[in-house]
């Protein structure tokens, strides 16, 4: 990978209007690469490190492709889409989630994440769809499910050794840490995120295109409805794939042209990091002033008198 070192470029600033009059400001960076791990424009610097989270969940989902499991169980495109999503629990997404178990011959006991507050199983919280992937990798390769979640166990050493091999980088030089839910995540620079959804996005290989095509195909399994990575992905109908990590990450491909966007928000707002994407989407190019139009009515007014403002452009190399 070609993270070029270069001079840092301006950052991008969220701003937060009431009534028109400045209340809070956010700053936050971007980066795009393409599939060779060129990065081509950047807002801040591409070399900014902060932690994935979930936008790592279609990487991590590659194992179930990989591996067989997803043949060997018969696991449906909507499946896919919910290993890899963000859910919210609701009663479809939840009987998704236990599709996956019930065709591994396993009971959501086996599960490890937590209990959403509020909830009754943890089938309802958000990282559930990931866990079932796991532990249909499990199943597939006949390892033990008591300790799926620990770094040293083999299926999280899979997912790492397919995370290097897509960053060209030593699994060995990898941070990693415990995300909410309690499997492992990374410290990537944005540059780096860019590049995994540049390749995501690429078609170039067969496990990678099953998984951008199962989330464009069913994005009400990646978060759900009024959610920003299913709005988006419904209204472009599969030309966009997106995922949105905790701690302000969002990250999105440009389906079939391999290209990659990573944006992180300073302070971490999940409301300043979708009025980036939107801003930075129509600069590229990607979606059409009507989708644009339409996301902005619903993700940067955010109440009656307070709507959100992006200054600042993406600098090109």
């Amino acid at each position: 990978m070609n993270l070029s070192k270069v001079a840092r470029s301006n950052s991008l600033t969220v701003r937060l209007l009431r009534e028109g009059i400045l209340e809070s400001v956010h700053e936050c960076e971007a980066a795009v690469s393409d599939a060779k791990g060129r990065i081509l424009s950047m807002a801040g610097s591409s070399q900014t490190a902060t932690f994935v989270r979930s936008a790592l969940k279609p990487i991590q989902a590659i194992a179930v492709s990989a591996t067989g499991a997803q043949d060997r169980f018969n696991l449906s495109e909507s499946d896919l889409a919910i290993i890899c999503g963000s859910h919210q629990g609701t009663v479809s997404q939840a009987r998704q989630v236990f599709n996956i178990l019930w065709r591994c011959d396993v009971e959501p006991s086996a599960l490890q994440c937590p209990i959403p507050q509020g909830g009754t199983s943890p089938l309802q919280y958000n990282c559930s769809g990931k866990h079932a992937g796991m532990i249909a990798v499990c199943q597939q390769q006949g390892l033990p499910l008591s300790f799926y979640m620990s770094p040293s166990h083999p299926v999280q050493e899979l997912i790492l050794r397919t995370l290097s091999e897509l960053l060209r980088m030593p699994a060995a030089e990898f941070i990693s840490v415990h995300d909410d839910c309690g499997v492992p995540t990374y410290l990537l620079e944005i540059g780096q995120m860019a590049y995994l959804y540049a390749q995501l996005a690429s078609h170039s290989q067969l496990h990678l295109e099953r998984i951008t095509r199962a989330m464009t195909r069913h994005p009400e399994m990646v978060s759900g409805a009024g959610q920003f990575d299913t709005e988006l992905m419904r209204l472009t109908n599969g030309e966009i794939v997106s995922k949105s990590g905790a701690e302000g990450v969002q990250c999105l491909g440009r389906v079939g042209e391999g290209l990659g966007l990573a944006i992180k928000v300073m302070d971490g707002a999940k409301r300043a990091k979708h009025a980036v994407a939107i801003h930075l989407l129509r600069q590229l190019g990607w979606i059409s002033p009507v989708v644009a139009e339409s996301l902005e009515d619903s993700f940067t007014v955010i109440g009656r008198y307070n709507r959100l403002e992006v200054v600042g452009e993406l600098s090109y190399l």
